[in-house]
């Protein structure tokens, strides 16, 4: 395999800069730019020079043995000084060296993946952990990091091989002298997997609202002050606020970060009957996307308003309530703003409990079709005249699903897709 570089820290100009060598010349290179190879794992600080014996900077050297390294190969990691000219300097000396080349995008966890060092689903969760805004999703990111879908996936087809072990012998001896009625041997394994996929499939949405955001829409009437609460809560000028109705005609969105979780705040179009085309094109699209929020919080105009359209678990608050002398919420003074933001993060913390580990379309895809087969499997069993070799079959079906989720088979189609979302150093 190629030996291949790549600057691992951000572009631009910075602190320090690190450059990664991943290959069987990793140390090759590492002996051609500082003259030394040190002890594994060991930082040394040395004079980094060119071809031409030109000094570049002086930094610390890192090298990784084979087999205990980020990609499972020999690595060499120049700690430099983080000048776009250092960097560039740098980059052309380890490719001077004959076998070196420019890393592709994503082809140093790509390495890892094939050396075995990584899973899929940690790839992923890498790709989601370097893309993570908030404490939420670096907390999912990290959880699947640490290999729990992976582990997740193991014990399922630990049970399934175990029903599948039962089926053969049953088929391959059936002239020898085998218990009565091995099918409850063969359905409890898979009772056990049908019952946790099931749970991983239920927990499907709070892990995708944990992963890509939860929606919050601002209802109310015209001048019930949606716009000015939305500023208070963005902490800026978000939306135009103004005396005049019908000043919001567009929806208004607002991404923040509310305890952790990454919300986007929906301003829409105030609630009344108008004669105004565009204005009346913006309220049905307002309450068209405030019906997909996660969460919808309506603004009393006055103590006297009665909100229509209003679901269990929305938020109901009156607006204005400086002006009122009333409990409730007001975007000028400030005025129970936090209160309405802990009630927010409260209700949609709890839908975050029971999230699945596996937070991506494909995943969840492969869990289906596993459900599917198992289904298939339990029924054939169970059925009077029943056929083994279809059961049998079915087991495999499920087994080739649950390995494509880790990446043991059926992935070419999706690796592409996955590696090219990483920076060149990665």
């Amino acid at each position: 395999m190629d030996t291949i570089v790549a600057l691992a820290t951000a572009q631009g100009r910075a602190g320090v800069a690190v450059i990664r060598v991943s290959g069987p010349l990793a140390w090759t290179v590492c002996k051609a730019l500082a003259g030394i190879v040190p002890e594994p794992r060991v930082a040394r600080l040395s004079v980094l020079r060119d071809a031409q014996g030109e000094r570049i900077d002086h930094g610390l050297v890192l090298v990784f043995e084979e087999g205990r390294s980020f990609t499972g190969e020999k690595i060499v990691e120049f700690q430099v000084h983080g000048s776009q000219a250092v960097v560039a300097a740098m980059l052309r000396a380890c490719l001077s060296v004959d076998g070196v080349r420019a890393a592709e995008p994503g082809e140093y966890t790509k390495r890892a993946f094939l050396n075995g060092q990584m899973d899929l689903t940690e790839v992923e969760a890498l790709a989601d952990l370097i893309d993570a805004e908030t404490e939420g999703q670096r907390r999912q990111a990290m959880q699947v990091l640490d290999g729990s879908a992976g582990r997740l996936v193991d014990a399922w087809r630990e049970d399934l091989l175990q029903s599948l072990a039962i089926l053969e012998a049953a088929m391959d001896f059936s002239d020898e002298e085998l218990p009565d009625d091995l099918t409850p041997l063969v359905v409890a394994p898979l009772d056990r997997v049908l019952g946790s996929l099931s749970q991983q499939l239920s927990g499907r949405a709070a892990a995708e609202s944990v992963r890509d955001g939860f929606e919050v829409a601002i209802i109310g009437r015209v001048n019930a002050g949606k716009s000015t609460l939305l500023n208070a809560l963005a902490g800026r000028d978000a939306a135009i606020t103004s005396e005049r109705a019908g000043t919001t005609r567009d929806v208004i969105e607002v991404r923040m970060d509310i305890g952790g979780l990454s919300v986007t705040l929906i301003d829409t179009a105030g609630l009344r009957e108008t004669e105004d085309e565009i204005e009346r094109m913006g309220i049905d699209r307002g309450q068209a996307r405030a019906a997909q929020a996660d969460l919808r919080v309506f603004l009393k105009a006055d103590p006297e308003d009665a909100p229509v359209g209003v679901s269990e678990g929305d938020i109901v608050v009156l607006s204005k309530a400086d002006l009122w002398g009333e409990e409730g919420v007001s975007g000028v003074t400030g005025e129970g703003v936090a209160a309405l933001i802990s009630r927010i993060e409260a209700i949609l913390r709890e839908k975050t409990k029971g999230s699945s580990v596996f937070m991506r379309e494909r995943h969840f895809d492969k869990l289906a079709r596993a459900v599917d087969s198992l289904t298939r499997a339990k029924a054939e069993l169970l059925s009077p005249a029943s056929a083994w070799e279809i059961a049998s079959e079915d087991l495999r079906a499920a087994l080739r699903s649950l390995d494509g989720i880790v990446g043991r088979v059926d992935i070419e189609d999706v690796l592409g897709r996955i590696f090219s979302s990483f920076c060149i150093g990665k």
